[in-house]
């Protein structure tokens, strides 16, 4: 049968189960869920030892005369991180990823380069860094364990603000991800950069 011989009310039928699968398919994919994390050295425990998990958003990085603003798409497993960021200014797509022991940078024209050190090669090539290291456990709301901290809680337990490093960090919002609150709203500043980050959507795989 030609779509041309659907009566009116089928055609509509089939155009709305069309529309319907479109939508489907565009669906972001839901994440599992997280155990309950309300109390603070829960939270901290839970959030250092996931192994697996990724979230999508926004970043606006600043230095001076320089930075920009883009999407950032960050996942976490076993192997190690990758993170995408996506801006204008010249510096297209950069691609991170790494381990613990290596960090490979693949800039805008598909060249890869081994960083030895990632937030200083950054700012030599670009004018700006972001805290490679660190903004992994930052944007899951809780300290790098590697470092020593000084943190400050909002009234619900959650981390609000972060001295560590050379850097402050500041969460002001938080939004359900993996059915727990996750930060959606951060800003890690230091003498001379300023990173904010906002996160859209999160993913936490079983």
């Amino acid at each position: 049968m030609s779509d041309s011989s659907l009566n009116r009310p089928d055609r509509r039928a089939f155009l709305l189960l069309v529309a319907l699968l479109l939508l489907a398919g565009c669906a972001a994919p839901k994440s599992a869920l997280l155990p309950d994390i309300d109390a603070w050295d829960t939270r901290t425990a839970v959030l250092t030892d996931l192994a697996s998990w990724e979230f999508s958003g926004r970043i606006a990085v600043r230095a001076g005369d320089d930075g920009f603003n883009g999407k950032l798409r960050y996942s976490r497993d076993e192997d190690g991180f990758k993170a995408t960021v996506s801006g204008p200014l010249g510096i297209g797509t950069v691609r991170l990823e790494g381990d613990d022991r290596r960090i490979i940078l693949t800039d805008k024209d598909g060249v890869r380069t081994e960083l030895h050190d990632a937030e200083l090669e950054l700012r030599y090539r670009y004018g700006w860094t972001i805290p490679v290291a660190s903004l992994r456990f930052w944007a899951l709301g809780i300290p790098d364990p590697a470092e020593p901290a000084e943190t400050a809680l909002n009234e619900n337990g959650q981390l609000e603000n972060l001295s560590q490093r050379d850097w402050s960090v500041n969460i002001s919002r938080y939004r359900d991800g993996g059915g727990q609150l996750m930060p959606s709203r951060l800003t890690a500043e230091n003498s001379d950069t300023r990173v904010r980050l906002v996160i859209d959507h999160w993913i936490f795989h079983p």
